[in-house]
């Protein structure tokens, strides 16, 4: 994707904090773990790689109309965070130290969570398309 205008950050920001704020307070964040969904956020909207681009397009028209991309988009980045976060913990709460955090291979996990996230939401958008209820959380969960 190329350089994402102001508004459409601002939307796929706001939504994707809205989401994520349902889940985790984002007003309650360390510093640390808010410059980590910053930088997340900054990373999967630029979409440099044209991941998400390829897979809004290949979305059927239907599912399109359901949502504007942007607003997509932040939902995508949210679930990713919100997978992140969880492996995050996994992680740290079965390493006996950091040096055994740092001698394991979590190369690619980051990826591998984008991705696969992007799919799942790619798979609930589908549905929502004829699954009222699902278009409704869409809508409560998206919501401030």
């Amino acid at each position: 994707m190329s350089k994402v205008d102001q508004e459409y950050e601002k939307v796929a920001k706001q939504i994707s904090y809205n989401v994520a704020n349902k889940v985790l307070p984002m007003d309650k964040l360390p510093e640390t773990l808010l410059e980590a969904y910053e930088g997340l956020f900054n990373e999967l909207v630029a979409d440099n790689a044209n991941v998400f681009a390829q897979a809004w397009d290949a979305l059927p028209g239907s599912a399109q109309k359901l949502m504007t991309k942007a607003e997509f988009h932040g939902f995508y980045i949210a679930n990713a965070w919100m997978q992140l976060s969880r492996v995050a913990q996994e992680i740290a709460d079965s390493a006996d130290s950091e040096e055994e955090m740092q001698n394991n291979e979590y190369d690619g996990v980051f990826g591998r969570l984008a991705e696969q996230s992007l799919k799942e939401c790619i798979r609930k958008l589908k549905k929502a398309r004829t699954d009222r209820s699902m278009f409704n959380s869409f809508k409560q969960v998206m919501s401030a």
